[in-house]
């Protein structure tokens, strides 16, 4: 406040004061008898986010879609249950410019894609603060801090309402023991001076959440339960200050306790589970040796600050900050925290190494390639985030009944109270009470979100990826399961076996290196697994207009001549099969690439790639679980068979063109079959998308992972009998989630409209029915390798 022109004047914030104090100082108090009108008051909600419209700021929480779009990652403070995922949803998406937001109910975080031409991000942050959740960016410091306030924000109020509980509960020992009168008025009075800061502190949370739902007209469970405790407040406020009917201080601080108690412990859980895929980031290091070329020394600086092709210094057991080639040193590289897989690969000169990994035993020196969210950690983080955000078509509609579910509530608890009004007026309040309390959706809310969250943080543990929402929906009704061959089934580290002539004669090893090293040419940059084998023919020689067919080979320019490297019919040409002398690829075991110039045949190369170790084990097991598995390849008829033989398929189909792997698994699906599809490569892509569940390998083509439901960044199959066990047990806990907060619901509402069951009891059987969902959930975290395999 201050005096002007001898009147006392308030103001909005000391900002402003500050500023109308200097005006009149300096005799410029006239100014106020000029203007016109007075100015707005700041939105000063807006001004808070004003600074995330910048693009710096944003590099660590934005990511652009594309080159209009772009979608942030956030954390929402105030998120309660199911209802406010749907009530943030839906009132967030009506504004122009957001494209789409999905909000996880037990991570808490919330993805909008939103065009920056339309809405700034300031004025969506100040939306979402206006209904009640603040928005934090959902970076890994925010993160652990939003847990640290939420915790020491939860304890206050958990403190406050257990003190006021604990006293108020003595006084009412002595109102219910027969005090006189005079006695009874008093001790009333100390009763709602004791329960009174645990309805305005203890208590907030429910009515700030319930006010801003209403103020949207969307319902949620807050809102019954804010009605029980503010009535009952009022009711007893009431019933003291005029000295007539019944107090239920005690009630109110008991279930304020109690439904605080189980909020406080259901939050312990979550954060404890460690759901939230920020941790991995957390575990990188704050700083990194960085080779300053000014001063030709290691310096130590900030993770932040390193930019691509500088030079890194990782001694012995640190952690890579950054996705990396190693320019010198060879060294033990644990991939645990990607991978799960515990063994130490070995890495030297040439290799990449990943930001999160490990190093073993002597230090590395390397060129970083992928710094910040363009890490492949980053890369996996993202895909984390994008699945707890997806939601199964159950987890959706149970999003959208929970609104409905407290209406229903509502409706009820006024049914009740009127008919106890002509029962027993004095029971009518604490009777009615009750029933908002008890049948609050509570576990409801919770009974897919935190099981199905709790599965994919397990599956990403064990080296298995889950990428979009309905992979644990649909595992359980898979009925075939197909795969690719190369880089799946076998191990994707090809060989060169043998180089003959196109006549099957052999090769003088002079010949053999100079057609390897035209194959070398043409391969350069692909990523096919089949690429790989020819890395150690490259040479200065070069290749111009290189194009790859999908599934049939790669060609291009040497010196004016045309060079075609896969199978047969693409090597000749259609018109050429016939007339070539020799056609037809070697019957020995193996992959045959058929080389040629100008369509004329040149050499045979044979390339052998084993069979992944665990690949025999897999098939055992996906057998005893009743799946039906099968090959899919590109490859000759003799190399599919050598490994249908050593797998023991079910069957085996060999020369499948792209388009013919699809059409396949689609005349399965029309007969009734749910299809899994496992591959690697950009010719497995179509089949990827149209299989009911896609599998991508970890060290799959980009294009291929990006299209895939998951990815087995393990490249351990035994990984996929995992996802199985844990799909099939996830969903029967989610039916024993369901089973349950129905059954409660339906058993306590009775005996809450009979009179029953007190206040106080009604919160604590509602925040016991909470924890319990949480913690059946959370046996998923004990499934271990010995029982994945035979969960049926």
């Amino acid at each position: 406040m201050l005096s002007i022109d001898g009147q006392t004047q308030q103001f909005c914030c000391p900002g402003c004061q500050a500023v109308a104090s200097a005006i009149n100082a300096g005799g410029l108090g006239r100014y106020y008898q000029f203007r016109t009108e007075s100015n707005e008051r700041p939105n000063l909600e807006s001004q808070t986010y004003i600074a995330f419209d910048n693009g710096s700021v944003q590099s660590e929480f934005v990511v652009e879609i594309n080159s209009s779009d772009k979608q942030v990652s956030l954390l929402l403070e105030g998120i309660t249950c199911a209802a406010c995922v749907w009530l943030i949803e839906q009132y967030m998406g009506t504004f122009d410019g957001i494209l789409s937001v999905k909000v996880n109910a037990s991570t808490h975080r919330c993805l909008i894609n939103w065009n920056p031409e339309v809405i700034q991000l300031s004025e969506i942050m100040t939306r979402l603060h206006g209904i009640g959740y603040k928005p934090i960016p959902a970076t890994a410091d925010r993160q652990l801090e939003l847990h640290e306030r939420e915790s020491r924000q939860i304890l206050m109020r958990l403190a406050v309402a257990g003190f006021g509980m604990m006293q108020v509960t003595m006084v009412a020992v002595v109102l219910y023991t027969g005090a006189d009168e005079s006695w009874t008025r008093f001790f009333r009075w100390l009763s709602l001076i004791i329960a009174t800061p645990v309805v305005l502190f203890s208590a907030r949370p429910f009515f700030r959440a319930a006010i801003s739902a209403l103020k949207t007209r969307h319902l949620i469970m807050d809102v019954p339960v804010s009605l029980a405790i503010g009535g009952a407040y009022v009711a007893s406020v009431w019933a003291t200050v005029t000295g007539s009917g019944e107090v239920y201080f005690e009630s109110v601080s008991m279930f304020t306790f109690f439904l605080l108690l189980g909020r406080y412990l259901e939050m312990r859980a979550r954060h404890r589970n460690g759901i939230d895929s920020s941790r991995m980031a957390q575990l990188l290091p704050i700083t990194a040796q960085v080779f300053e070329e000014a001063t030709q020394q290691w310096q130590s600086v900030s993770r932040k600050l390193i930019q691509e092709n500088n030079k890194l210094l990782v001694a012995a057991g640190d952690t890579f900050p950054c996705d990396g080639l190693i320019l010198d040193g060879c060294s033990g590289v644990s991939e645990s925290l990607l991978t799960g897989e515990a063994n130490a690969l070995d890495k030297q000169p040439g290799d990449f190494v990943i930001a999160g990994s490990i190093n073993g035993s002597n230090p590395l020196t390397i060129k970083a390639t992928a710094v910040g969210q363009k890490t492949r950690l980053s890369a996996i983080e993202a895909l984390v985030e994008k699945a707890q955000q997806e939601k199964p078509k159950q987890v959706a509609t149970a999003d959208r009944l929970s609104g409905y579910f407290v209406l229903t509530v509502l409706i009820v608890s006024v049914v009740v109270a009127v008919v106890w009004w002509q029962i027993d007026s004095a029971k009518a309040l604490w009777v009615t009470l009750s029933v908002l309390v008890v049948t609050c959706p509570c576990a409801l809310s919770l009974a897919m979100p935190t099981a199905l969250t709790t599965s994919i943080g397990w599956l990403r543990s064990h080296g298995l990826l889950i990428t979009k929402g309905h992979v644990l929906e649909v595992l359980p009704q898979i009925t075939r399961v197909m795969f690719d061959k190369t880089g799946t089934l076998t191990k994707g580290e090809p060989l060169i076996e043998k180089v003959i002539g196109n006549d099957l004669s052999p090769l003088s090893a002079a010949d053999q290196q100079k057609y390897l090293t035209v194959c070398a040419a043409l391969e350069t940059g692909s990523s096919h697994p089949l690429a790989k084998a020819f890395l150690p023919y490259s040479s200065q020689l070069q290749a111009t207009s290189i194009n790859q067919t999908i599934g049939m080979g790669v060609q291009g320019v040497i010196d004016g001549k045309v060079y075609k490297l896969g199978k047969p019919i693409f090597a000749l040409g259609d018109s050429s099969i016939n007339t070539a002398g020799h056609a037809q690829a070697p019957t020995e075991d193996g992959k045959w690439l058929l080389l040629s110039e100008d369509d004329e045949a040149l050499v045979w190369v044979q390339i052998i790639d084993s069979l992944r170790p665990e690949s025999i084990a897999m098939v055992e097991q996906l057998n005893r679980l009743g799946l039906q598995v099968e090959l899919l390849s590109g490859d000759n008829g003799t190399e599919v068979r050598r490994v249908s033989d050593q797998l023991k398929l079910n069957a085996a189909h060999a020369n499948m063109e792209p388009q013919d792997k699809l059409e396949y698994i689609q005349q399965l699906q029309q007969q009734g079959e749910i299809i899994m599809m496992v591959g690697d490569g950009i010719n497995d892509v179509p089949v990827l998308s149209g299989a009911d569940v896609s599998v991508a390998m970890g060290g799959a083509t980009d294009l291929a992972q990006t299209r895939a439901d998951s990815v087995l960044l393990s490249n351990d199959l035994l990984g996929l009998v995992k996802a199985f066990s844990c799909a099939k047990l996830t969903n029967k806990i989610i039916r024993q989630n369901i089973g349950w907060a129905i059954l409660y619901n339906v058993s306590a509402l009775p005996l809450a409209a009979m009179g029953l069951v007190p206040p106080y009891a009604a919160a604590i059987g509602m925040s016991l029915s909470s924890l319990l969902v949480v913690a059946n959930s959370l046996r998923i975290t004990r499934l271990n390798n010995s029982s994945s395999a035979v969960i049926r």
